[in-house]
């Protein structure tokens, strides 16, 4: 009981520490050359989910979303709706919260369920939840489906903390159970999946791929991520204007 009790404060206290803010100027990162984009388009990008998209325990330019802005031209930083430990219920009213004017994004990720699965919710309202968030997405993206990118959620249990805090082989089963209503959900409205989770589980034998917390993604998982998205974000927002 004690040990449930530390990992759910990390996963989910470090909120207050850790909240998604959008620095004034780009950071500056060396990455690999930008992929061609359109020029004669800013491109605007909403991230949504939790502490895998705001980068917990990485510097904030190595997370997912600003690596793959980095990699794609003419993008602007991306506007992050999320904070370590949300589940979909407790995204749900970030976003209400944030209130968005911008309903024309030309990106929009969402990756979201690893707090659902760690703290044992129940399955069909993740369904639920996940559903409407996804429909959300796709209000932001203006409607646009070909704009919007799911991510599948991690499997956590590979990492030291998971290792030594429960039994792998069940948080492997219970994610793969969460990633098959997400993927069914996804498929469903037509948008783009991407299956990131098999990534994860090199972290069970490359302990690079894992931040120095022991638990979360290193900047060099994020950018294995990235490489899966970028072909399909630059294909789809490229030519997916219909």
């Amino acid at each position: 009981m004690k040990k449930l009790l530390l990992i759910l404060t990390i996963l989910i206290t470090s909120a207050c520490s850790k909240q998604a803010t959008i620095p004034a100027q780009p950071p500056t990162v060396t990455t690999p050359q930008p992929d061609n984009m359109p020029a004669s388009h800013s491109f605007t990008y909403l991230a949504l989910g939790d502490s895998y998209t705001i980068g917990e325990a990485v510097p904030q330019a190595q997370s997912f979303p600003y690596q793959l802005t980095q990699r794609l031209k003419n993008t602007n930083n991306p506007d992050i709706i999320a904070v370590t430990g949300w589940t979909t219920g407790e995204l749900k009213q970030g976003i209400a919260q944030r209130a968005l004017s911008n309903h024309n994004y030309d990106i929009v990720t969402l990756l979201i369920g690893v707090n659902n699965q760690y703290r044992g919710y129940n399955k069909e309202a993740y369904r639920t939840e996940f559903t409407e968030l996804l429909n959300t997405a796709i209000a932001y993206a203006n409607g646009n489906k070909k704009h919007v990118f799911v991510l599948s959620i991690p499997d956590w249990g590979v990492t030291p903390f998971g290792k030594n805090s429960g039994d792998p082989a069940k948080i492997a089963a219970d994610i793969d159970t969460f990633n098959a209503i997400n993927k069914q959900e996804t498929d469903m409205l037509g948008v783009a999946y991407v299956d990131i989770t098999p990534i994860s589980r090199q972290a069970a034998y490359d302990t690079d791929l894992v931040a120095s917390d022991g638990l979360h993604p290193s900047g060099k998982m994020y950018s294995l991520w990235v490489n899966e998205l970028l072909s399909l974000v630059t294909a789809q927002v490229k030519h997916g204007s219909d």
